[in-house]
């Protein structure tokens, strides 16, 4: 399948709502998810990063995602349905706007229930790394960009100096979050 051009923060159909996908199960919804998989592993094979990717970033208007996280999978009409009381602030990056990243406040735990390609109905409890990728990539459905969450305008920066200065806070941030969720 071939790799898409990634649509750029400024482009409004970032901002619009997707729309439920009806029959998660059909040609078109697999082709999609083949381009979301193959746009995301192009993008992560050249720059070293991504984890996922939303079908408005692709510039179509359908309620699916792909996630290269802790395994391969697409979500057709995800919606998160469960979120903990427990939040925390990481740096957020986006193929959208890759030279820049800011911190943003996720929670640290989310169910999630969506359809598989086969149209079943799935659920999912994620937490630390994955929680705050499904609140990131789902928000891409809902036309809400991270950087509308921003937690504190001062720290935003461009990716060579996050590199340079933060790499390796999220990972702190994940970890100490999951063990006071656990209390």
């Amino acid at each position: 399948m071939p790799t898409l051009p990634i649509l750029q923060l400024g482009n409004p159909k970032l901002r619009e709502r997707s729309r439920p996908v009806s029959e998660p199960d059909d040609r078109n919804t697999r082709a999609l998810a083949g381009d979301l998989r193959d746009t995301l592993l192009d993008h992560r094979g050249r720059t070293g990063y991504g984890r996922g990717i939303a079908a408005p970033q692709l510039g179509t208007l359908a309620h699916v995602l792909h996630v290269e996280a802790e395994d391969s999978r697409t979500l057709v009409n995800p919606r998160i349905t469960a979120r903990s009381e427990q939040t925390m602030v990481i740096w957020d990056f986006c193929f959208s706007y890759f030279s820049i990243v800011f911190p943003v406040r996720r929670h640290v735990l989310v169910e999630v229930k969506y359809q598989d390609l086969f149209g079943r109905e799935q659920r999912l409890e994620a937490v630390g790394d994955l929680a705050e990728l499904l609140q990131h990539e789902i928000d891409h459905l809902d036309g809400v960009l991270a950087i509308d969450l921003v937690t504190e305008v001062t720290r935003i920066c461009t990716f060579p100096e996050w590199e340079a200065r933060h790499a390796g806070e999220n990972e702190r941030v994940v970890a100490e979050a999951l063990r006071s969720l656990r209390g």
